[in-house]
Order: C-alpha cells, then sequence, then structure tokens
C-alpha cells in the first residue's frame, strides 16, 4: 500500500497498532484479574461496564477539546496520563492493595483519560492524508486497530506463564509509551481553527448543528448505533449458547476477528462513491448471515457464517468514518466522530443485556433470526431514508455517500462554519 510509504502515515499506524495491542491486552488482563480477586462472573462484568460507561458519558464532550486545540499534543497528553494509571495499578498490584473497587476505579480512570484519543487520532488523519485517499487511510487503520486487538489477548497467557500479572501490566504502559513517542514524531500542520474564543458548551452545540446539517451522516452513525445495539452481545453472550464449549468458542471468536481483519484489508484497496449507502447496507448482509447461527450444528458452518460477517462488519464502519472525515468541517470533526464513539460505548455496554434478555425470552434459535431480522429491517429502512434524501436534494447536486471532491465541501449552516 502506498499509503505505508507515507512517513507521517506510517507513524500514526505503527503508533495505533501498538496502542491497540495494549488496549486488548489490558481487557484481558483486567477481566482475568477481576476473576482471580474474586471468583465471580458479576464482578468481570462490572469491570466491562467500567471499561465502556466512562466513554459513552465523556467521549462527545472531551472531543471538544481535540476540534479547540492541537490534537496531536492532545493525544500525546492522554497516552502519557494513561500510562501513569496504568504504573499506579501496577504498584497496587506489587503491594498487595489492588482489590476489586480499585480494579474497577482504575479501569474507568483509564477509560475517562482515553475518550478524546480515539475521536483525535480519526480527525487528524485528514490533517495527513489527502480527501481522496481517506477510506484507503481508514482501512488500513482499521486493518492494524483490529489486528493487534486480535493480538492483544493471545498474549496474556505467556506473559503470565514466564512473568506476571505485573508484567502484562507493565507492557500495557510501554505501549502507551510507543504510541505516545510515535504521534510526537508525526509532521502535522495545525488546521487553521474558528477565531476567537469558543467556550465548551458553545461548541458542542456547534458541533450539533454541524451534524444536524449533514443529515446523511446522521442517518449512518444512528444506524450504526442501533444495529450494534441489536448484534454485538450475541457475538459474546449468544455464541457461548450456541457453541457450549469453550474450545469450540475461542477458535469462532477468532474466526470472526481474522474475518474482520481480512475485510478491512479487502475495503482499504477499494474505492467506493455512495459512502452512506455501503455503511447502512452492510449491516443487512451482516443480518442475513448473523440470523442462521442459532440453527447451525456444525463447528463448519458457524466458522462460515462468521468469515461472511465479519467481511461485512468492516465495511459498516470504515466508509462511515470516510463519509463523516468528508462530509463534517474540520473544526467539528472530532466532535462528530465522539459522538459515534459515545454512541459505540453505550451500545457496547447494553447489547450483552439485549442478547441475554431475547435469549430468555425467545430461545437461541429464535433470538439469532430475530436479530438477523432486526438488522435487515433497520439497515433497509435507513437505506430508505438515504434514498429520499438523495430525491430531496434534487435537481441540484446530490451528496449522500459522495467521495469525490465535491464531497468535501461541508454542508453546514453559515453560522456553523464561522
Amino acid at each position: 500500500m502506498s499509503l505505508l510509504r507515507d512517513r507521517d502515515f506510517l507513524l500514526l499506524f505503527v503508533g495505533q497498532a501498538v496502542s491497540r495491542f495494549g488496549d486488548g491486552l489490558y481487557t484481558a488482563a483486567t477481566a482475568w484479574l477481576a476473576w482471580s480477586l474474586t471468583k465471580d462472573p458479576t464482578a468481570v462484568a462490572v469491570v466491562s461496564v467500567a471499561a465502556f460507561a466512562p466513554a459513552f458519558l465523556a467521549t462527545f464532550v472531551s472531543a471538544s477539546y481535540a476540534d479547540r486545540y492541537d490534537r496531536r499534543k492532545l493525544m500525546i497528553a492522554t497516552d502519557l496520563a494513561r500510562v501513569a494509571v496504568v504504573a499506579v495499578a501496577a504498584v497496587l498490584l506489587s503491594l498487595g492493595l489492588l482489590n476489586l473497587p480499585l480494579l474497577v476505579v482504575t479501569t474507568a480512570l483509564l477509560a475517562l483519560i482515553g475518550a478524546p484519543f480515539a475521536p483525535a487520532r480519526n480527525a487528524i488523519v485528514t490533517q495527513i492524508v489527502p480527501a481522496d485517499r481517506l477510506q484507503q487511510a481508514n482501512g488500513l487503520l482499521q486493518v492494524a486497530f483490529r489486528a493487534a486487538f486480535f493480538v492483544g489477548p493471545l498474549m496474556l497467557a505467556p506473559l503470565l506463564a514466564y512473568g506476571s500479572m505485573r508484567a502484562a501490566l507493565v507492557v500495557n504502559g510501554l505501549t502507551f509509551l510507543g504510541s505516545a513517542g510515535a504521534v510526537a514524531a508525526i509532521r502535522v500542520t495545525r488546521p487553521v481553527l474558528a477565531a476567537g474564543q469558543v467556550g465548551l458548551w458553545a461548541d458542542l452545540a456547534a458541533g450539533l448543528r454541524a451534524v444536524r446539517a449533514a443529515p446523511d451522516v446522521l442517518v449512518v452513525i444512528v444506524t450504526f448505533v442501533l444495529a450494534l445495539a441489536l448484534t454485538s452481545g450475541f457475538l459474546t453472550v449468544g455464541l457461548v449458547a450456541v457453541v457450549g464449549q469453550g474450545g469450540r468458542y475461542g477458535l469462532l471468536l477468532g474466526v470472526a476477528g481474522v474475518a474482520e481483519v481480512a475485510g478491512a484489508l479487502l475495503l482499504a484497496g477499494l474505492r467506493m462513491r455512495r459512502l452512506a449507502l455501503a455503511a447502512v447496507l452492510a449491516w443487512a448482509l451482516l443480518g442475513i448471515f448473523r440470523a442462521p447461527l442459532g440453527i447451525v450444528t456444525s463447528t463448519t458452518g458457524a466458522a462460515v457464517l462468521l468469515i461472511a460477517t465479519g467481511l461485512a462488519s468492516a465495511l459498516t464502519d470504515i466508509p462511515l468514518i470516510a463519509l463523516v472525515q468528508q462530509r463534517i468541517p474540520s473544526h467539528h470533526l472530532a466532535k462528530a466522530l465522539g459522538l459515534w464513539e459515545a454512541g459505540v460505548a453505550g451500545a457496547l455496554a447494553v447489547s450483552p443485556f439485549v442478547a441475554s434478555t431475547t435469549i430468555a425470552l425467545t430461545g437461541v434459535q429464535d433470538a439469532f433470526l430475530l436479530s438477523g431480522a432486526a438488522l435487515v429491517v433497520l439497515a433497509m429502512s435507513a437505506a430508505l431514508t438515504l434514498a429520499r434524501m438523495d430525491r430531496a436534494q434534487r435537481p441540484g447536486q446530490s451528496r449522500v455517500g459522495l467521495s469525490g471532491p465535491e464531497a468535501e465541501q461541508p454542508a453546514v449552516a453559515p453560522e456553523s462554519a464561522r
């Protein structure tokens, strides 16, 4: 990929792959720590909620700072602050003082500090990569994110076997240092910001107006969040109920993860013009292949379906990110991406309860069928909404899902652009 020959993009690619590896390792490590401290599955769930709830509450608000200040410096500061938190956790563990409440607080604090990082990272891509290569850039970054996050949990076992949990935390801290170093080496020109000092709440209100002024972006974000709430829990809670065996469960999760990486790599080499439509219809494709998972009886059959859903999963977010990057003005970009990230965190927090409740009421087979059908209906409704928007904008130039130069002109109200 030619983009990887660009020094600044390569630094972002490598740095964020290292960071996501640490995220994956830390996610597995905290779950295991919660279990080893209490031997209570509820404790694992509490720690998992602590990892998502702060992001849901703080990401959109904190993303305002990524739009009003230097995104690169904010990313570096965030990484260094996370190093400090992980270091404190490692010291508490060494002293035998790390209990469940402190683990929950540490996990929540790490999530809270990291809230502005992802919006700033996705927004800074537009300062490094030309507009016509955003989809390729996002595809490559998603390859790095998904592959590294997938590998992270796999490293927990050898670290525990040949070291200790403290060693796992130290490695996690080093990944944040590596990310900070890579970002610090990037040469990026700070975008021109709006004149005058803008307060936090005024900036957030202007960001919401910018998103509302790009209704195709709003449709795609809402569709993504609702669809994730309907599906994510079924890949964990539901799949456990289907396979009923730990070894098969781990294998199938691995298959799904590899398929997502392959899908992201494939999309990095393609060029799509109707980004909004592709992003919402991908959920219909995912629903079609997700629905039969409850009735498969063989590992091979489940693996085939998960490969298909993994490929479709890559198609749901890569076009979305590129669409937001193209359609939202630079000085509101991190907030728009933060709105999406906050929605994702909220969806991930509630999705396991949606899945478990549906399975309890209808059984595994019907629950998967209902989830798949709901995805198809949601995706088709979003596609029809986009089509109506497209017709309403005629006879002028349609803007929905464009990826060419015309999409670079932000459709925002004049007061939002000033």
